[in-house]
């Protein structure tokens, strides 16, 4: 299917199946709409890889059909791409003042202002794409300005949700309250693309207003210096920290470059003008401990954030004894061990640890089951997709809404296009929806011959073979290795693998690469023989 007809088509290429990466296609009409463009962080899946992102290949071969991106929200899960993957597809940027001002901040870095164009459109703008009518609808989350996309096409209204919650007291911004969610149910929702995240939780989310009073009891009981760690995108949460910090008496530093940027790009577009003034580095070591609050980047244990310098002792705010870390935030799924590491690095030095499983100091941004089921009974959908979520997230949001009487209910995930009317929604084909990994500047397939390369080294280590020949004959071999677990008896090691390496160079004459294999595998088998392991061998063969 080269170009859609007569039909609402959707296709998401990242962020159905996984948490985060989110990149989702709306096609009608022979045009194709773009919700988003977000990046996920590396694991061991991919070593030395710190960022994932969505292979467009689908929509890069229909480039001329695409007619722009229109971003939910500033998180990297929806933004994090743009620098890399946006000025390839050519097409106009929409998003809110405060999204707008993140990716500039991006692509500025990247020299790449001139080469993406970013419209700036109202919260609760209205536009249109060709045949699809955009409106804007703000909805809560955990970073300011969030807003769901309601797309109208000639064959059915689409409400998608990005990513929400709800809030009685959501601090800062306005969001879409009940009656003008109810409204825009009253006008027809024929599919709700929703947020999955929460899906098994069977509380509400709770308030972002909520965790002021924790957050003041938690700070208040504190000794020594105080760092507290949070989402650097909560701007909210950033607004309460400057409140909790004037309850506690307590003097304010800011440490991280993503909480400079953000706390940067929020005041520009009018928020956070009452935020506290701020102690730098220096100040705050002379200050007394118990007048010192500080607010870190770090708490999903990213290794170079400052709180990980900070457990480490490389930073310029010390720790000791007697001080306390506040984590007000979530444990991401997949950061457990590094959170936990530098957990064990503050507890070597007696430094109090506080999480939200001891202190109310945190909420979620994305909707539990009440306010799963509050939405559908405003919008009143005849389907529902699930987005925004690992599968079982998605698979149980379905049976959720079917639950909760919502008609229908399609499970997809990435790569899998839907036809969403008209008639009954089903997936009509499975098309290519891979990854890509940042590897240093460079762009390379996720699973390319790259990455698989470098899984070999980092699984089996690997061992270098020279052999030196003259006038065709064998001088000498000369090996060495890395990462073959071999610690004792090293030399032995060295000398029965130059031993293979001399036998499979002196046998018969052999055309030039069937020689250099069979020194491979001389030299492998020995390695095999000692370690139960297959490094990767590498043959240089020399002519002097």
């Amino acid at each position: 299917m080269t170009t859609p007809g007569k039909e609402l088509l959707f296709l998401a290429l990242g962020g159905s199946g996984e948490i985060g990466m989110n990149a989702n296609l709306y096609g009608c009409d022979g045009k194709w709409i773009m919700l988003d463009l977000g990046v996920t962080f590396g694991s061991h899946d991919y070593p030395g890889i710190d960022i994932v992102m969505p292979d467009l290949e689908f929509i890069e071969d229909r480039r001329k059909d695409l007619l722009g991106i229109v971003l939910t929200h500033g998180h990297e899960d929806h933004i994090g791409a743009i620098p890399y993957l946006a000025a390839e597809l050519g097409v106009p940027l929409y998003a809110n003042r405060f999204t707008a001002g993140l990716i500039a901040h991006k692509l500025a870095e990247e020299g790449l202002e001139k080469e993406v164009e970013v419209k700036v459109v109202d919260l609760d703008a209205s536009f249109r794409l060709g045949p699809f009518g955009i409106r804007m609808v703000p909805l809560a989350h955990s970073i300011l300005e969030m807003s769901a996309v309601v797309i109208d096409t000639p064959y059915g209204r689409v409400f998608h949700t990005g990513d929400w919650k709800l809030d009685e007291e959501p601090i800062l911004g306005a969001p879409a309250t009940a009656a003008a969610l109810t409204a825009i149910g009253d006008e027809g929702v024929d599919v709700l693309v929703c947020d999955s995240t929460n899906a098994f939780n069977p509380e509400a989310s709770g308030s972002e207003g909520g965790v002021r009073d924790g957050l003041i009891e938690a700070v208040g009981a504190a000794k020594g210096r105080v760092v507290v760690t949070t989402f650097a995108s909560n701007a909210a949460r950033l607004h309460t920290l400057g409140e909790v910090a004037r309850a506690t008496g307590r003097s304010l530093c800011v440490a991280g470059r993503s909480l400079d940027r953000i706390l940067g790009v929020a005041r520009s577009v009018g928020y956070l003008k009452d935020f506290p003034s701020t102690v730098d580095f220096d100040e705050a070591m002379r200050l007394p401990r118990d007048k010192l609050m500080v607010v870190a980047t770090g708490g999903q244990g990213e290794p170079r954030a400052a709180l990980a310098r900070m457990a480490a002792d490389i930073h310029q705010i010390k720790l000791e004894a007697g001080d306390t870390v506040v984590f007000s935030s979530k444990q991401i799924p997949g950061n457990e061990v590094a959170i936990g590491r530098i957990m064990n690095q503050l507890a070597a030095k007696d430094v109090l640890t506080v999480t939200e499983k001891q202190a109310h100091i945190h909420v979620s941004g994305h909707p539990g089951q009440p306010e799963l089921a509050a939405l559908y009974g405003w919008l009143r959908p005849k389907l529902v997709v699930p987005v925004h979520g690992e599968i079982r997230h998605m698979h149980e949001q379905a049976r959720f809404a079917l639950e909760r009487g919502v008609p229908g209910a399609l499970v997809q995930e990435n790569g899998d296009l839907c036809r969403l009317a008209p008639g009954p929604a089903k997936i009509v084909e499975r098309v290519r929806a891979g990854r890509l990994i940042l590897d240093g500047d460079v762009i390379l397939p996720a699973d390319g011959e790259t990455i698989n390369e470098r899984r070999k080294l980092a699984l089996n280590g690997q061992i270098s073979v020279a052999v030196i020949f003259s006038d065709k004959r064998f001088v000498e071999a000369a090996v060495s290795y890395r990462g073959v677990p071999v610690e004792d008896d090293r030399t032995a090691f060295v000398d029965e693998m130059r031993d293979a390496a001399e036998t499979a160079a002196l046998a018969p004459a052999k055309d030039r690469e069937k020689l250099r294999e069979a020194i491979r595998l001389g030299v492998r088998r020995i390695a095999t023989d000692w370690t139960g392991k297959k490094p990767v061998v590498d043959v240089m063969m020399i002519d002097i």
